[in-house]
C-alpha cells in the first residue's frame, strides 16, 4: 500500500473511532444499585446468592454496574424486602416470593407451595413452561419484575422438641413457619408463626414456639436449631423445590441500557445455578455431623402426609374460588406437576431409588 492511501485508511478508521467511543460510552454508563436481601449474612449460600448476582454483574460490565448487596435489617427488616423494592427504597431485593402471601397467595406458587413442584421441575416450569411469563404478569402489580435466582431442593421438615407420631401430635403445636404453608398446617392443628430466619433461635430456644422449620442441614446447622430441639423430621413437603427471586424494581429494569438487561439477567440464572448445586454439595456433610451429635431423624408419618395433602387440595379449592389470579397460576403449575411427575416415575425415581438402595453395597 503506498504511503498515501495508508494515511487515508488510517484517518478514516480514526475518525470511525471517534464516532463510535462516545456512543459506546453512551450504552456502558456507569450505574450503582442496591439490594437488600431477606437473609442474612451468617448464611452463606442463601444470602450468597445475591453475592454472585453483584459479582458477575460488575465482572461483566468491568465494574461500571455496581449493586451493593446488604444483608436482612441492614436497610429494612427481611420480611419487607419486596415492598422496599417496590417503592424505590432500594432497586432490587433477594428474596422468597411466598413470604408475600399476605398481599396475595398467588406470589407463594412461584416459589414453593405445599406438594408442588422438585427444584428441577420449578425451574423448568420457571424457564420453558410458563411459569417466568405468568409471573412477570403477576409481579407487575407491584412494580417489580422478578428473576430466579437460587433453589434450596428439597427442603427438611424442621426441628420439633416432641416426637410427630399422628395428626393429633400436631394439634395446638406453635411452628415457625412461613407463607401459604402455614395456611395447611393450620387446617391438620398447628398454630403458624411467620418469623424471619435470624430471630427463629431465640424464639425455639425461649419456647415462645414448639418447632421451627428453616432451610436444611447446612443452614439448620450454622443456626444452630439441633442445640434446642432434638427430633429433625423430613420431607419438607411444603417446599419440594422453593425458588429464590431477585426483584427489580421495574421502572428501574426499564431505565436499563439493554445490555446491562442481559448482563443481569444472565448474572441471575448463574446464580440460581450456584446455590442450588453448592445446596447440594454442603448438606450431606452436615447431615452427618447433627446426627453424630445426637440429632433424631425422623420421617413424617404417611398420616400426617396424607392429612396435609388433603387440607392442601382444600385450600387451593377455596382460594381459587375467591382469587382469579391465584386460580389461574395454580392450575397451570399443577399440569404441569403432573406431566413432569408422569415422566419422573419412568427414569429419574427409578435410577434413584436403584441407587440409595445399591450406595452400601460397596
Amino acid at each position: 500500500m503506498k504511503r498515501r492511501d495508508f494515511l487515508k485508511v488510517s484517518a478514516a478508521g480514526a475518525a470511525a473511532t471517534a464516532v463510535a467511543s462516545p456512543a459506546i460510552a453512551q450504552s456502558s454508563p456507569e450505574i450503582k444499585w442496591r439490594l437488600t436481601s431477606s437473609f442474612p449474612k451468617s448464611l452463606d449460600t442463601i444470602y450468597g446468592g445475591a453475592e454472585q448476582v453483584a459479582k458477575y454483574v460488575a465482572e461483566m460490565t468491568d465494574n461500571k454496574f455496581q449493586i451493593q448487596v446488604f444483608g436482612a435489617g441492614e436497610v429494612v427488616p427481611g420480611l419487607q424486602a419486596l415492598d422496599a423494592t417496590t417503592n424505590g427504597t432500594v432497586e432490587m431485593s433477594h428474596t422468597v416470593a411466598y413470604y408475600y402471601v399476605g398481599k396475595d397467595p398467588t406470589f407463594a406458587i412461584f416459589s414453593a407451595v405445599p406438594f408442588g413442584l422438585n427444584a428441577r421441575q420449578q425451574n423448568s416450569w420457571w424457564y420453558q413452561g410458563g411459569g417466568q411469563e405468568l409471573g412477570n404478569e403477576f409481579f407487575k402489580k407491584s412494580g417489580v419484575i422478578g428473576f430466579a435466582t437460587g433453589n434450596t431442593g428439597t427442603q427438611m421438615g424442621g426441628w420439633f422438641r416432641k416426637e410427630i407420631k399422628t395428626v393429633a401430635d400436631l394439634s395446638g403445636l406453635k411452628m415457625r413457619i412461613g407463607g401459604i404453608a402455614g395456611q395447611v398446617l393450620q387446617k391438620v392443628g398447628v398454630v403458624p408463626q411467620q418469623i424471619a430466619g435470624g430471630d427463629i433461635y431465640p424464639a425455639l430456644e425461649k419456647g415462645t414456639i414448639d418447632a421451627a422449620e428453616w432451610v436444611g442441614p447446612y443452614d439448620d446447622e450454622k443456626l444452630g436449631f439441633q442445640k434446642v430441639a432434638k427430633f429433625y423430621y423430613y420431607p419438607g413437603f411444603w417446599e419440594g423445590g422453593p425458588m429464590v427471586h431477585t426483584f427489580c424494581n421495574l421502572e428501574k429494569w426499564n431505565s436499563l441500557p439493554k445490555s446491562y438487561q442481559a448482563v443481569l439477567t444472565n448474572a441471575t440464572a448463574n446464580a440460581n445455578a450456584w446455590m442450588n448445586s453448592r445446596y447440594d454439595m454442603l448438606n450431606p456433610a452436615a447431615l452427618k455431623r447433627l446426627v453424630a451429635g445426637g440429632t433424631q431423624l425422623r420421617p413424617f408419618s404417611n398420616e400426617v402426609l396424607e392429612a396435609s395433602l388433603k387440607a392442601t387440595n382444600e385450600l387451593w379449592a377455596e382460594l381459587s374460588g375467591k382469587n382469579a389470579d391465584f386460580k389461574k397460576v395454580i392450575d397451570a403449575m399443577q399440569a404441569y406437576r403432573s406431566d413432569q411427575y408422569l415422566w419422573w416415575q419412568v427414569a429419574e425415581y427409578t435410577f434413584d431409588s436403584f441407587m440409595i438402595r445399591s450406595r452400601t453395597r460397596g
